[in-house]
């Protein structure tokens, strides 16, 4: 089977359509993840979005709150970050506003890391997007935001608590 049959197949209806996305969204996470792993020296995808977030970050975040801003638990992130700093890429310290929770911080080493080996697939990366024009990459950019809402929906709806909110 090739993409463009079942692009045909699924272009059908609204419910098509929905499952087609999701599809999309699995398939092209697993393609993301495999291209990046094979090319980026050192660390994996995963890795590399952690760093990303606690390099974004103003207070160094707890491995809860990376887990619940990443989609993950909160032992997935301690094992994560746990890699990273045996290979010299964060540090892990108490949290100094609840010494029960764990922080953590980037080094100098990642930040070496961010300028000068990640800078060269950040070029790259454009590929990915050139097929895209400006206001394409806008609407893309506002749909991929709305998921989020549709994904927090989601949880709460599994979980039990009330979805009644206005999208």
């Amino acid at each position: 089977m090739h993409l463009n049959d079942l692009i045909t197949k699924f272009s059908g209806t609204t419910e098509y359509q929905q499952k087609a996305i999701f599809s999309t969204l699995f398939i092209a996470t697993n393609r993301l993840q495999t291209l990046f792993d094979s090319h980026i020296p050192e660390i994996s995808l995963k890795q590399f979005m952690l760093l990303s977030i606690v390099r974004q970050s103003k207070e160094p975040p707890t491995f809860t709150q990376l887990g619940n801003l990443l989609g993950c638990s909160r032992q997935n992130i301690k094992k994560l970050a746990d890699v990273l700093m045996k290979k010299g890429f964060v540090t892990i310290s108490p949290n100094p506003c609840d010494p029960r929770a764990m922080g953590i911080r980037i080094t100098q080493k990642a930040e070496d890391y961010f300028q000068k080996e990640f800078s060269v697939y950040q070029e790259e990366l454009r590929y990915l997007f050139e097929v895209y024009t400006t206001e394409e990459i806008e609407t893309l950019f506002t749909l991929l935001s709305k998921l989020y809402t549709g994904i927090e929906y989601f949880e709460k709806r599994i979980s039990g608590e009330n979805t009644e909110t206005e999208f």
